[in-house]
């Protein structure tokens, strides 16, 4: 069975569509990638599997449930979690604080001592700043404390957007490898993003958004050998 099943999904933002028949499905485990360039609808389409955007239309299921009408806080009560752009931190607060926020589920809390383990273990710049201001962060140190805040709530997949925005090269690479070792802790990753060739280097598959429509989609070796993605994305 499908971990993630999404069908015919159109979404509204305003009074605009922005998401037109979206059809596609994870298996458990798995990482792909949604890719396009700004206004495409990658981060609306993350919000709405989340429920923080209602769907004007199709199915939404997520471990055999139907999600597409849930409130946020129970779809991250099922197992799915969002990482916004940025991180999504709170900067007035420490890094630790940050990182217990995660964790506001009651039946995530007798986890929180394990999670803090496996966060710290996957990022340990933020053990040894676990009393700063997340404000005072570095970007790379803000993307790293978003991705730990969503591991948490202890997700079966985790939803990322744009995890190497305005990072300098070698913490894309950095952070690049952290979401694969995540994934190879069993986590299911769903990835948007805008470097393209560090996103098809690393997931199984990978989908093309263009004005909310799904354009292209296939495993990245065709996706990479793809002249429409070479010219497009990639710049060859």
């Amino acid at each position: 069975m499908l971990l993630l099943k999404v069908k015919d999904l159109n979404c509204l933002y305003g009074h605009s569509q922005v998401l037109w028949n979206l059809s596609f499905g994870m298996e458990e485990g798995e990482i792909i990638a949604f890719i396009g360039s700004n206004g495409a609808g990658k981060t609306t389409l993350l919000k709405t599997l989340s429920g923080l955007l209602p769907a004007r239309s199709g199915n939404i299921e997520f471990k055999g449930n139907r999600i597409d009408h849930f409130p946020p806080h129970k779809i991250v009560e099922l197992g799915l979690s969002q990482i916004p752009e940025g991180g999504g931190i709170f900067p007035f607060m420490t890094v630790l604080e940050n990182l217990k926020v995660g964790a506001f589920l009651p039946l995530n809390w007798k986890k929180i001592s394990q999670n803090l383990d496996l966060v710290f273990q996957l990022f340990p710049d933020l053990k040894e700043r676990k009393d700063q201001l997340a404000g005072t962060l570095s970007g790379g140190e803000r993307q790293m404390l978003g991705i730990g805040k969503g591991l948490m709530a202890s997700p079966k997949l985790l939803l990322i957007d744009e995890p190497s925005l305005g990072l300098a090269p070698r913490l894309v690479l950095r952070v690049f490898g952290t979401i694969n070792e995540i994934q190879k802790r069993g986590v299911t990753i769903l990835l948007v993003e805008q470097n393209v060739h560090h996103a098809l280097g690393m997931v199984s598959r990978g989908y093309v958004l263009e004005n909310g429509r799904i354009v292209l989609e296939g495993n990245s070796e065709t996706l990479m050998g793809n002249e429409q993605i070479r010219r497009s994305y990639l710049g060859v």
